[in-house]
């Protein structure tokens, strides 16, 4: 049995499409995954009302109080009557196994790193983002938010991290890894990027493949994507803006004359196929890898399409058992003192300790 906890207090557009999430989870997950619902009791209750035939692991857990995406994250990390903080007390103490929220990000993950602490050898926690790419897989980005100034060996721990997700959660073998840059040649880039790539590509056992450029994301060249969190968050942030303009640009066009009108009909499988392909509803949260749980951070504007894909990433981490092989890669690499250690990805090879 897994349980899953959701926050569904503190977001943009009000509890309805978050709770409505969490009934899809529970309904689509079957009676082996529990969704606890996170907040006002009474609120929750209230909305629950306007469904028929509740899915019997659907839970309740009051929160009095409630963090707001205008609140300072240092001041919401210090209260206790929360939503948020009770989120991570439950998962702290083992009550559920995984806790999703689209509330504050910076309150989530303070709140995260305080009560739950940092795995073993694990320097900084990373936000890791999903993307699409052309041969229809998927890209793992990190990190996205979560560290604006890091340092080589973050960005090298975070190389780890995003290979171990690439691998266990998306059954790729030996995943490609790139690291971001201005350009391909390892001498391009500001110190950061220059020692990073001389570390990486030290390690025999990493398959770092270089140097990415951003044209390269959603081309298919690589598995995981590493960068720090204030390049990732701006990357992060122009992606998600690519379906709605797609939208907005073949509405205008369509509206032109009768012409674009019957094109627009007779392409409409495929502008819709080409417009899921940028739904980032699809996978609904980031994770925050590298914190002693699993945490997925979902946006404040949420559909229950997105919060489903969140509760599922959640779900799967826990199932595959992320940051136990994430934890075990560090530590044992750390006490080996070696740069050679067992990475057993689809029963091949190998990552380095640090």
């Amino acid at each position: 049995m897994v349980k899953l906890a959701l926050d569904v207090m503190g977001t943009d557009n009000g509890p309805g499409a978050i709770i409505a999430g969490g009934i899809e989870a529970a309904r689509d997950f079957g009676n082996d995954t529990t969704i606890m619902l996170v907040g006002d009791s009474n609120m929750i209750a209230d909305e629950l009302k306007k469904y028929r035939g509740l899915p019997g692991n659907l839970d309740i857990h009051h929160a009095d109080g409630e963090v707001h995406m205008t609140d300072p994250p240092a001041e919401a990390v210090r209260r206790r009557d929360t939503s948020i903080s009770e989120l991570i007390r439950l998962h702290h103490e083992g009550t559920v196994q995984a806790v999703v929220s689209p509330g504050n990000t910076g309150a989530v993950m303070g709140t995260a790193m305080l009560r739950l602490g940092r795995l073993r050898e694990v320097k900084r926690p990373a936000i890791t983002s999903f993307f699409p790419s052309v041969d229809g897989g998927t890209t793992v980005v990190l990190d996205v938010g979560a560290n604006s100034d890091c340092r080589p060996l973050n960005l090298y721990q975070f190389a780890i991290m995003g290979s171990i997700v690439s691998g266990h959660m998306f059954d790729k073998n030996r995943p490609r890894i790139g690291l971001l840059s201005i350009g391909e040649e390892k001498s391009k880039g500001n110190d950061l990027i220059v020692e990073t790539h001389r570390r990486l590509a030290e390690n025999k056992y990493l398959n770092f493949v270089g140097n990415i450029e951003g044209r390269d994301i959603l081309m298919g060249k690589v598995d995981v994507v590493v960068t720090d969190g204030f390049v990732g968050n701006i990357v992060l942030k122009f992606a998600e803006s690519i379906e709605g303009f797609l939208t907005t640009s073949i509405r205008r066009q369509v509206s032109t004359n009768i012409f674009s009108r019957v094109g627009a009909l007779l392409m409409y499988p495929f502008l819709r196929r080409l417009r899921g392909t940028f739904d980032y509803s699809k996978t609904g949260g980031a994770p925050l890898l590298g914190i002693n749980g699993v945490c997925i951070i979902a946006h404040g504007n949420s559909s229950s399409k997105a919060i489903l894909g969140a509760l599922r990433v959640a779900r799967e981490m826990v199932s595959r058992q992320v940051n136990q092989k994430i934890e075990s890669i560090l530590l044992n690499g750390a006490k080996t003192a070696s740069d050679a250690i067992d990475f057993k990805m689809n029963g091949s090879t190998g990552v380095s300790g640090q």
